[in-house]
């Protein structure tokens, strides 16, 4: 069974042809049967751009979607989060893992503070959220060639 709102992918003007841009939606997908992503970077209508293909068809934090003990719209924040990393290494073409690791590292401060609200919500970045924030942060340094980039070292500042 699925659940959410799926939304057809739409050319992003002036982003090249391979760019997607997704429209809002509540909540992430819940089954394999259904391995697409959708994201915005906020309730506001905005859009995100990624040309990565593998990117825009991952599923982020989709384990803490399928896990009632997480809280949707904070999860998605966390979501938003691995968008917007995506983003910035497209924009800033870090050239080495030294340049990736300052991308990654802002990223992970972000998880951080994160907390404060998941903890709000009766829940908390525990071993199963850990597992899966760590598991997203090196698919976006795999699909981005950093094939090298050492998981923890990806999430270095991380207090979780």
């Amino acid at each position: 069974m699925r659940t959410g709102v799926k939304v057809a992918p739409a050319a992003v003007p002036g982003a090249g042809p391979t760019a997607l841009s997704v429209a809002w939606c509540t909540i992430g997908p819940t089954d394999d049967e259904w391995p697409g992503v959708l994201w915005t970077t906020g309730r506001t209508g905005a859009r995100m751009s990624i040309t990565n293909l593998r990117m825009t068809e991952y599923g982020f934090l989709r384990g803490l979607y399928r896990d009632g003990y997480y809280p949707g719209h904070v999860v998605d924040r966390g979501r938003a989060v691995l968008v917007r990393l995506c983003e910035r290494i497209e924009a800033e073409r870090p050239a080495d893992l030294t340049a990736l690791y300052g991308l990654t590292h802002a990223a992970t401060e972000e998880f951080n503070a994160l907390q404060a609200d998941f903890e709000a919500a009766g829940s908390e970045i525990e071993t199963v959220a850990r597992e899966e924030i760590a598991e997203d942060f090196w698919a976006v340094a795999m699909a981005y060639g950093f094939t090298d980039a050492d998981v923890e070292e990806l999430i270095a500042p991380r207090d979780w």
